[in-house]
Formats: structure tokens, C-alpha cells, sequence
């Protein structure tokens, strides 16, 4: 299953997941902090779904009530 997300209220501006049997296959944003986002990226690879959404949901960046690290989580939950 293929889905591109629009995020909100980060400096990415997009995700695109790929998940196959409940498991993520690849996580590639677009726009945000670069570095970063390829560690996120790599870590959540191979996991599945739940167990990302529970690491990932809630976590915030500096003031901001999200973060990209969290609108992965709010993705992966349009998917279960």
C-alpha cells in the first residue's frame, strides 16, 4: 500500500510510506530537515505499523504541537 500524506504544521511538506502487510517497507518526506528525517526514516523501516505509531505519536518539535516525527504517526494511522 502506497500513500503520500500532506503533513501540517512542519517544515516537511509531504511523506510518502509504503507498507506491506502491516509492516513499513520506506518513509521519504519532502521539504523538513533532511538529516533527520532520512534517520527517522531508516529506523521506522522494517517496523510495523503499531509499534511506529506508539513510538512516534505526540512527540513535538520545540513550541510547535507537532513534528514530523509525529505527522508519520498521524499518516500511519490513516492506514490500520
Amino acid at each position: 500500500m502506497e500513500l503520500t500524506y500532506a503533513t501540517k504544521g512542519t517544515c516537511s511538506r509531504q511523506i510518502n510510506i509504503s507498507v506491506e502487510d502491516g509492516i513499513i517497507k520506506e518513509v521519504s518526506f519532502i521539504g523538513g530537515c533532511n538529516g533527520n528525517l532520512k534517520g527517522i526514516s531508516a529506523l521506522v523501516k522494517g517496523m510495523k505499523v503499531e509499534e511506529a505509531i506508539e513510538k512516534l505519536e505526540g512527540i513535538r518539535c520545540g513550541f510547535k504541537p507537532t513534528s514530523c516525527p509525529d505527522q508519520l504517526a498521524q499518516a500511519l494511522k490513516s492506514l490500520v
